[in-house]
């Protein structure tokens, strides 16, 4: 069963939701803040992280950047604050959902759940056949989960990896922000556009030579986004 690592100032409720997702069968690692969050991470195998935006020494935010130079296990970010600002703010800073605080005990473990299922299909399951993607010079190999750029290796999240996969799988067809949303995180899309708008943003600036002008992800206006398909 996958290890999970909670990181909350708020002991109580790092307390709480050891108590909701051992029940589930996960390994609870717990730290107050990102330094000790950091120095578990790498130490451990850690397969998801729970992280509060506000904590003191060092917050949310500067410990997923500080994350992020060298893994890509998914990251939730916890905040008592509802306000869209907050939650790009934590997507744009390379987390993978968000959740905010009083939650409900099931919407988290669902959480849990789906990003540990993108992570596992992501980083260590095989398939039966190789499936490689190719766009031009952007190449997806589903098999070794590894995205390339003329040959250069790109590192992508989960969540990103699952779109531009989802893209390039279909590429010339358009999806909408909530097909894409729907398709991915696999709930009902409601206020998905800001979420989706970041991913897609991250993308393009790890496969596109200039984002403002991207040669594979292509924005169709009022419609959504697609893979522009290429000659090889």
């Amino acid at each position: 069963m996958a290890n999970i690592l909670v990181c909350d100032d708020d002991r109580e409720i790092v307390d709480a939701i050891e108590i909701y997702l051992a029940q589930d069968g996960y390994g609870i690692y717990k730290a107050y803040d990102g330094e000790q969050a950091i120095e578990i991470l790498k130490k451990e195998e850690i397969h998801l992280m729970i992280m509060d935006i506000m904590m003191p020494r060092l917050d949310g935010i500067r410990a997923t950047l500080k994350i992020r130079e060298y893994s890509s296990i998914p990251i939730i970010m916890l905040s008592a604050k509802s306000e869209d600002t907050d939650k790009i703010l934590g997507l744009n800073i390379g987390a993978d959902d968000y959740i905010t605080k009083p939650f409900n005990p099931l919407e988290l473990a669902a959480r849990v759940k789906s990003n540990l299922r993108r992570y596992t299909s992501l980083g260590s399951l095989i398939g039966d056949s190789k499936a490689v993607y190719q766009a031009g010079g952007l190449v997806i190999n589903d098999d070794t989960k590894q995205v390339t750029v003329d040959g250069e290796t790109v590192k992508m999240t989960p969540i990103e990896y699952n779109i531009l996969l989802l893209l390039m799988k279909n590429q010339g067809r358009v999806f909408s922000i909530d097909q894409i949303y729907e398709s991915i995180w696999n709930e009902d899309a409601i206020g998905a556009d800001n979420t989706v708008a970041v991913h897609i943003r991250h993308i393009r600036e790890k496969i596109e030579i200039n984002p403002k002008e991207p040669r594979y992800l292509k924005v169709v206006w009022g419609v959504g986004y697609k893979i522009e398909k290429q000659t090889v």
